[in-house]
């Protein structure tokens, strides 16, 4: 069965959406950083297959378990001599292309650019290996224009990217609210304003926008200037749980150096337990790493609340995935994909499996393995 291709603006929006934020200066602007971070390597410790893995995440608390890991060195810690290359990102569509590219090798990454990747390179080029968070996705508003749900319609709510998770997201609220939007240009009875997550505080506060559907941090620096939380995205999935962030891989890295991959995925299992054992320290690490990769830490009346409502886990959730590409679908920014295969959960279930932890599911979207 063949994947099925999305829709030409959907090749393109991911391409113009992505123009304003590279004539940014910072933030969501940046395409990537190099870290430039030298990871501490024990002299006598054994290399794996590769003499290095080069990893993605975003500067952002959904993508902590990598912050974390890599902050306090427990995925160094099972990668022995094989050391890491980290570098953050500010835009999925980036990331995609640097991993397409080869400039890194495993990526922490959002659902849409997940699914938008696979289905552009018609199943070849990536495979989710793994889930990472679940939730921090929040709708607040200017509590003295919009009191309820039903106030959103004929206002200016705020999304990070055309295309992005959380548009999605809210096109697809707005939709069963049984309100009309044109998806492409964000009017109709919602005004959708595409706006770098950077500069979203600053176009609450200056009124241009009534209210944003976005992640943390953002929303929580929101409600810090006086927005209220109308809607945590949570409360709309079954268990209050769906996929924010999964961890991608290379195919062609995946299938030459699958010691490497494990490897990592050990270290993430790790962290998110660490991080659900150590919460208050977990936060301070993820707040340190966000000052050396940002240059500014996040103020306690940010980031506690943040925090809260993010769960870390190794599941992906695979059944939300399927759910938000339908969204996309419904939504017409994407055809009808063909996600089978997507999933490659053979060497995360080997580490739990390790781990005393139970299996995870891929429903019905996993790659086939090859026979012994």
């Amino acid at each position: 069965m063949s994947a099925a291709r999305p829709l030409t603006t959907l090749r393109t929006f991911a391409v113009l959406a992505a123009l304003p934020l590279l004539l940014t200066a910072c933030g969501y602007g940046a395409e990537s950083t190099d870290d430039g971070k030298q990871t501490e390597v024990a002299a006598d410790a054994k290399k794996l297959s590769a003499d290095e893995v080069k990893i993605g995440y975003f500067p952002n608390l959904t993508h902590a378990t990598a912050l974390v890991g890599v902050q306090e060195g427990l995925l160094q810690k099972e990668l022995g001599g094989t050391r890491i290359k980290p570098s953050t990102f500010n835009a999925g569509p980036s990331e995609i292309e640097a991993l397409n590219a080869g400039s890194i090798d495993i990526g922490w990454i959002g659902p849409s650019p997940a699914i938008n990747g696979y289905t552009k390179s018609n199943g070849k080029n990536l495979r989710i290996i793994s889930g990472s968070a679940s939730g921090g996705v929040k709708l607040v508003v200017n509590p003295e224009k919009i009191k309820s749900l039903r106030d959103v319609k004929g206002k200016k709510i705020a999304t990070p990217q055309l295309g992005n998770t959380q548009d999605v997201a809210l096109l697809n609220w707005i939709s069963e609210q049984g309100w009309k939007v044109d998806a492409q240009s964000g009017r109709g009875d919602v005004s959708v304003v595409r706006t770098d997550n950077k500069i979203t505080p600053d176009a609450y506060k200056s009124g241009s926008i009534d209210g944003a559907w976005v992640p943390e941090p953002t929303a929580s620096k929101l409600v810090a200037e006086g927005g209220k939380v109308l809607l945590d995205e949570a409360d709309l999935w079954p268990d209050k749980k769906f996929v924010i962030t999964n961890i991608i891989v290379r195919q062609a890295f995946l299938k030459e150096h699958p010691d490497v991959v494990e490897a990592v995925l050990r270290g993430s299992v790790k962290t998110n337990a660490w991080i659900n054992a150590n919460p208050d320290k977990a936060k301070a690490s993820a707040n340190e790493a966000l000052k050396e990769d940002s240059g500014k830490a996040l103020p306690a009346e940010v980031i506690d609340p943040a925090w809260k409502s993010i769960t870390f886990l190794d599941d992906p959730l695979a059944s939300t995935l399927n759910t938000e590409a339908e969204h996309a679908v419904k939504s017409g920014l994407l055809e009808k994909p063909d996600l089978k295969g997507i999933y490659d959960l053979a060497p995360l279930n080997k580490v739990l499996e390790a781990e005393g932890e139970d299996e995870v599911d891929d429903a019905g979207l996993g790659a086939e393995q090859p026979s012994n």
